[in-house]
């Protein structure tokens, strides 16, 4: 489906150069990763994910030392009681790995969240800039196989993005 629908267009681009000189491309991923809002949104879910990172390391840690003290006890602990530590910890290495999984996934979750909050900002700015210099068609560049530089509009998206929108909350 896609390519049929990369090879019709590649045919109406070349086709009709009218049609040719009445569309752009856009570099989607640029925009969301190179506008101010964008970028913000990049740092604030890295800082978040590093943060997760570093308690998670520590709790593995802990986990590690706890391990250790129960293999150093073992011949003095009775084994029931053994049985029973190592039970505990297995807990908490289950634990955690249900926590580290959840974090995870919260954070992909805030990901698409802001992606989804930068789309729709980016959106009417692009209507706008096609109907501001009548274009009929704007592509996402990953779908163009070869293009002229001077039909990119990318860095005036973004610029016009940064305008209106220069930061992006997170949750």
């Amino acid at each position: 489906m896609k390519k049929l629908f990369l090879f019709v267009t590649l045919y109406l681009l070349c086709s009709s150069n009218s049609f040719a000189n009445d569309s752009h491309f856009i570099d989607f991923k640029k925009v969301l990763n190179s506008s101010k809002a964008g970028a913000t949104a990049q740092k604030q879910l890295k800082l978040k994910f590093e943060s997760e990172t570093k308690k998670f390391k520590k709790q593995e840690q802990d986990i590690i030392n706890k391990e250790s003290e129960i293999i150093a006890k073992k011949k003095l602990l009775s084994p029931e009681d053994y049985k029973k530590k190592v039970e505990e910890l297995r807990k908490k290495v289950s634990a955690l790995q249900v926590s580290k999984k959840n974090s995870l996934n919260s954070i992909a979750k805030s990901r698409q969240e802001a992606k989804q909050t930068l789309l729709k900002a980016v959106n009417p700015i692009i209507k706008k800039y096609m109907e501001e210099n009548n274009i009929k068609l704007i592509l996402d560049k990953k779908g163009v196989l070869m293009g002229d530089k001077n039909l990119e509009i990318t860095n005036q998206i973004i610029a016009i993005l940064n305008k209106e929108l220069s930061s992006l909350s997170i949750n």
